[in-house]
């Protein structure tokens, strides 16, 4: 059994942040009705990397049901009445407005199903009818700024913003059906990307507003930590390491680099003061680290007991000791192995063979179920 059995989901919902929230859902067990237009969710067009399919919707669509419906219509909308009178949740990402001018606002739906829980995800905020989209959003929130490289501003390599916000929907969804168990009735939630972005971005704001500035970009260095980031050993290869605490520093400069002169030297005593001879320190280390071959470094470090990590590719992933891979298969059966589901449960080790819908392959028998005669 899995922890929503039985729960009944429907999901209005396009590209990114809604049908991960959804995903969670139905990878935690509940029936996830995925409502489309007859052309189908966009995000199936956005590429073909996944056996001819997009990679995006192959990823956030496993084990739902598509249904293609037009709720403008009144039969459409009968249909849908039907199934959010029977529901346990509904996720939706439409424009601001959109379901409210089809007559689904909240008011509306609250005197439907007194039990449902709606999750309403945008850009901007549900009264701001702006577009919003993953790549604006990290620029308008400034999460941008404290990225990449000086001078050399770039789209974080995920769709950040989009994902944190499915995140934050999807636990946000949680804590309303915890709330549902006592007081018995749903509730009406919104979240924006922006407002999950901003709220990622409080350490740089706090710095900004209330200290001496926000970070800057500083590629693969840690902003406030001294040494974090990547070093260089032989043959150019990086090697990146962490420092958090004194002890750690200690045993760098003692184990690793073997170089106690470091730990006397007056620039290097603290965390703050390393940060703010950033250059001198790092010049310092590489000194050491590029006659040293990447192997040997990251033994080192390990013997040490200091956290390190290789710069991988996207082809690396799946060869790495904590890869944990899963078998999928896209609407036409091509299967795959794609990283697992990240919450492992040891209670329960069930695992459900799912495929992403094909469009409106699950129509006739939600029609069938919630409105054969509409």
């Amino acid at each position: 059994m899995l922890p929503l059995d039985g729960m009944l989901v429907v999901a209005i919902e396009q590209a990114v942040a809604a049908p991960l929230c959804s995903s969670r859902l139905a990878a935690a067990g509940a029936r996830v009705i995925k409502i489309e237009r007859p052309e189908g969710d966009f995000a199936r067009g956005y590429d073909t990397a996944a056996r001819g399919e997009s990679s995006y919707f192959t990823w956030l669509n496993q084990g739902k049901e598509s249904a293609c419906l037009n709720f403008k219509s009144d039969p459409g909308a009968s249909v849908l009445r039907r199934l959010l009178g029977k529901a346990d949740v509904l996720v939706q990402n439409l424009s601001p407005g959109a379901l409210d001018r089809a007559g689904f606002g909240a008011q509306a739906l609250q005197s439907l199903n007194p039990r449902l829980i709606v999750c309403n995800i945008s850009g901007y905020g549900s009264d701001n009818h702006r577009p919003g989209y993953d790549l604006l959003v990290q620029a308008e929130s400034g999460l941008i700024s404290v990225s990449g490289s000086p001078g050399a501003p770039g789209r974080i390599g995920v769709s950040l913003c989009d994902i944190a916000t499915g995140l934050t929907a999807y636990s946000g969804v949680l804590e309303a059906l915890l709330k549902r168990e006592r007081s018995g009735v749903g509730e009406v939630m919104s979240v924006s990307l922006f407002d999950v972005s901003a709220d990622w971005m409080t350490v740089p704001f706090i710095h900004a507003e209330y200290g001496s500035g926000a970070p800057q970009a500083v590629g693969l260095k840690h902003p406030s930590i001294a040494p974090y980031g990547a070093f260089e050993c032989v043959a150019g290869k990086l090697v990146l390491l962490s420092i958090q605490n004194e002890r750690e520093w200690q045993r760098l400069c003692k184990e690793v680099l073997h170089a106690e002169s470091l730990l006397s030297d007056p620039r290097y005593v603290s965390n703050n003061s390393r940060v703010k001879n950033r250059e001198a320190l790092e010049l310092d280390i590489n000194t050491i680290t590029r006659l040293l071959t990447s192997a040997e470094f990251q033994q080192r470090l390990a013997a040490a007991d200091i956290a390190y990590g290789a710069i991988n590719s996207a082809a690396d992933l799946s060869s790495h000791p904590a890869f944990s891979g899963t078998q999928f298969s896209n609407s036409t059966g091509h299967q795959m192995i794609l990283p697992s589901p990240p919450i492992k449960r040891e209670s329960n080790r069930e695992t459900r063979q799912t495929k992403t819908p094909a469009i409106g392959e699950h129509t006739a028998a939600v029609l069938d179920e919630f409105g054969a005669d509409a």
